[in-house]
């Protein structure tokens, strides 16, 4: 079985996710992606009638952001007509997923060439109208999971586990405090690509949402967000959020703990990457920067939709015949504190080696894209600080997490 290697990573800036205020958000999904993949193939001088396929992750696929927005972003960039393209959707690990199989179609050997990512419009969502809750309204599979919104979970989590207000809002400042010092030293610019008008003019060159002067005592200030869901129905079951919640964990004192400042940020943004087999880089010069050296998919109870991370990397770290002590850096995506929080517990890892440049809840999360952007936050991190091995996991709805292991070339 055949390597496959990582050529470059790139990505768009992240921009507030809210219509009328971002940087971003008049700029159509298909033209943030194609700035990705545009940049990419110049950057490289990829000849794009080779690139076997462009496999890019995007949750909220409707209207804008629908018919195959890999396809069409492609084309949008330029890229040779023979080049295919396939959207995907695994919620907020779709990003991940882009590239994982992505990998495994090149060390089958079936394929060569791939560019792989993921772009969300979240400003978009409002135009879209009613998404429906996540089991699509079947009343069967509600029974057997009753799957609830995603920041009542966390809340679920983060009581069950006995994590205070007051260390979630500790963890969320100092992430904020990591992505300014990232930032204020241009740790992210090698991957950065501005993103333009249709006129010419700049819309954004550098990230839009962060805060890093947040203090854990400012965080202390905000009202928990999801206690407020609680009392309204749940679509239109007949139920309240606080009846569903109860059908699940009938006994449980539900202490609201996550907001605004230790959740993940809402934004929009894009990010790709380049894989290609060994023998097709060597043949076309291109340098790598990486091997991917193991992926895994993980499931886990579905109503606590965020829990798999834990067991995702321990499974990944398995198919690489790893340890935890062989990774040098993590990247566990933010979605809320009590994810991460719960990751380093669980599995005695240190804060110094997760997120190093901050997460999610500085810098935001493009659901579809993050995963691909975590990719190249961590190629680049393991660059700048000289070391060699580094696994990116994150969670999903539906209970589910991908992962991936990469070493650096």
């Amino acid at each position: 079985m055949s390597e496959a290697w990582i050529i470059d990573v790139a990505r768009t800036p992240r921009s507030v996710g809210k219509q009328g205020k971002g940087a971003l958000w008049e700029i159509h999904p298909q033209r943030l992606m194609s700035t990705v993949l545009k940049a990419l193939a110049e950057r490289n001088s990829l000849n794009t009638a080779e690139i076997d396929d462009v496999i890019i992750s995007c949750n909220y696929q409707y209207l804008k952001q629908g018919q195959c927005i890999a396809r069409m972003a492609a084309l949008d960039a330029g890229y040779d007509i023979r080049s295919s393209g396939v959207a995907i959707d695994r919620f907020c690990g779709g990003g991940i997923t882009s590239v994982n199989m992505a990998a495994a179609s090149i060390m089958s050997g079936m394929e060569d060439l791939i560019v792989a990512g993921g772009v969300e419009m979240m400003s978009y969502q409002k135009e879209q109208g009613l998404l429906g809750p996540l089991d699509g309204w079947n009343l069967h599979l509600r029974e057997m999971y009753p799957q609830i919104n995603v920041g009542i979970a966390a809340d679920v989590i983060a009581t069950e586990e006995g994590y205070s207000r007051a260390a979630l809002d500790a963890f969320a400042a100092e992430s904020q405090r990591r992505s300014g010092v990232a930032m204020a030293e241009n740790r992210f610019a090698k991957s950065l690509i501005p993103v333009y008008k249709d006129d010419g003019s700049l819309a954004l060159a550098n990230e839009e949402f962060p805060r890093p002067t947040t203090t854990a005592e400012k965080l202390a200030e905000l009202a928990p967000v999801f206690a407020n869901l609680m009392d309204l129905p749940y679509f239109d079951s007949g139920l309240t959020y606080r009846q569903m919640v109860q059908k699940r964990w009938p006994n449980l004192q539900l202490n609201h703990v996550h907001h605004a400042g230790n959740s993940s940020g809402v934004v929009d943004g894009a990010g790709a990457v380049v894989v290609a087999s060994p023998a097709y880089a060597k043949a076309h010069g291109l340098k790598p920067r990486a091997r991917i050296k193991a992926m895994a998919n993980m499931g886990h109870a579905p109503e606590y939709i965020l829990n798999a991370p834990v067991n995702a990397a321990k499974k990944v770290l398995a198919k690489a015949k790893m340890n935890l002590s062989d990774i040098d850096l993590f990247e566990i995506n933010e979605a809320f504190a009590v994810v991460p929080m719960k990751f380093m517990r669980d599995l005695n890892v240190d804060h110094a080696k997760v997120n190093v440049n901050g997460g999610a809840i500085a810098l935001g999360h493009p659901i579809g894209a993050t995963g691909s952007m975590l990719i190249g936050t961590l190629l680049d991190e393991l660059e700048r600080q000289d070391k060699a091995t580094g696994l990116v996991t994150m969670c999903a709805a539906g209970g589910m997490a991908p992962a991936i292991i990469i070493e650096r070339m």
